[in-house]
């Protein structure tokens, strides 16, 4: 049996979060709009200066390029805490503990991490994930039709990427192009969003307030060779590696606002009468409310069983593909509940349960939608590679 009690490090980072959420976070947040993304500036800076002070500025960046270098198990408990707020989901604690960015740099030569990763760290440039594209974000392999050709020093990029994360306002970002007509020959460029022939169209109607979506247009952009992370072709282990990875704090960023959701229901349930009963004594409730509970304890499960496992090195497409499934699912559930039994308050913005609800609504579909991560998992298990003792762990 595993004990996935937190070690006495990990509850005093835990609850030094947890405070943190509450007593910054929360009374900010308290004045800003219901679908606000960013912080004041002035506050912004005052709670990275705090941020930094706990250590945990960059949190997600490995020891050897400045960051704590805090286990995978670490960083997950340490999301599911971040999250527990209006704009958790995808402006947890609005960035003041620093974004991953692209810490896979970490890997890259070192004049790209002077030029790039370590300015990122720093807060003094951003970067954005070029992958998905029109023709679909779900298959890389198969579905990037952006070219990179090769012309002297430096690679001719030519292409259009959909559905990118804050491309409108960043500084560079790591693009994915097919350099071979093989499935996998992608490589992967570091590109300047300055360079001449790329474009940036922002997409403004989504049900997502913060982060807007982009679509990206290279026409022609030259990107020096010194710009290619990794070896020619080998772009697909490193997206691979990422979305894997990835989905472990994408899981425990669901669970957080998930377990808000649910104690919030609780406490509604406990003083809220109808027909002269309190919800919380009506079985209809207390059944969504056992749901509930469920739905959070089967989350937090798997998201630190995979989380160990990737401490431990092992493969882990299939627990973080699980782990994402459940969780964005899951996590949709209960906030559903807790707006049900909120009844007309539920839907308003006096709340932030409706933000959640049409957030999480995305979480099914980004980092690889639920179909995907089912996918992924049967081929595990068809694939020769579902061993017993994975069942058994």
């Amino acid at each position: 049996m595993i004990d996935f009690s937190p070690t006495d490090e990990q509850r005093l980072l835990v609850d030094n979060v947890r405070r943190f959420v509450r007593t910054e976070i929360l009374p900010l947040e308290a004045d800003l709009d219901p679908d606000a993304g960013e912080l004041d500036p002035t506050d912004h800076q005052r709670l990275v200066a705090v941020a930094e002070r706990m250590g945990l500025r960059n949190w997600e960046a490995p020891a050897e390029v400045g960051g704590p270098g805090l286990d995978v198990v670490t960083q997950a408990l340490l999301a599911i805490e971040m999250s527990q707020h209006r704009a958790g989901l995808y402006a947890p604690c609005y960035g003041v503990f620093g974004s991953p960015g692209l810490v896979q740099l970490a890997e890259g030569t070192e004049q790209q991490q002077q030029r790039y990763l370590y300015p990122t760290l720093r807060g003094e440039l951003t970067a954005f994930f070029g992958l998905s594209e029109p023709s679909g974000g779900s298959d890389p392999a198969g579905a990037i039709r952006t070219t990179a050709t090769r012309d002297g020093d430096d690679w001719v990029l030519t292409g259009t990427k959909l559905w990118i994360s804050d491309a409108d306002r960043a500084d560079y970002g790591l693009v994915l192009a097919r350099t071979g007509a093989g499935r996998r020959d992608i490589t992967a460029f570091l590109v300047d969003t300055d360079s001449p022939g790329f474009t940036v169209r922002r997409i403004v109607h989504t049900l997502r307030t913060t982060h807007p979506a982009t679509e990206l247009e290279l026409d022609g952009v030259r990107v020096p060779d010194r710009n290619r992370v990794g070896e020619v072709g080998g772009g697909f282990a490193l997206a691979a590696d990422r979305l894997v990875r990835g989905r472990i704090p994408y899981s425990a960023g669901c669970l957080g606002v998930a377990i808000v959701a649910h104690e919030m229901a609780v406490e509604y349930a406990k003083i809220r009468e109808t027909f002269g009963k309190r919800l919380s004594e009506q079985q209809g409730i207390q059944w969504m409310l056992v749901d509930n509970e469920i739905d959070l304890r089967t989350s937090r499960l798997l998201i630190l069983a995979a989380a160990r496992r990737a401490d431990l090195g092992e493969d882990i497409r299939a627990d973080a593909a699980i782990a994402k499934l459940v969780c964005s699912e899951a996590a949709g559930r209960v906030v559903d509940r807790a707006i049900q039994i909120h009844g007309g308050l539920g839907v308003s913005k006096d709340l932030p349960l409706e933000r959640w609800y049409r957030e999480l609504r995305i979480r099914r579909i980004g980092e690889g939608p639920s179909e995907v991560q089912r996918l992924i998992v049967a081929r595990h298990l068809l694939g020769g590679s579902g061993r017993r003792d994975d069942r058994r762990s």
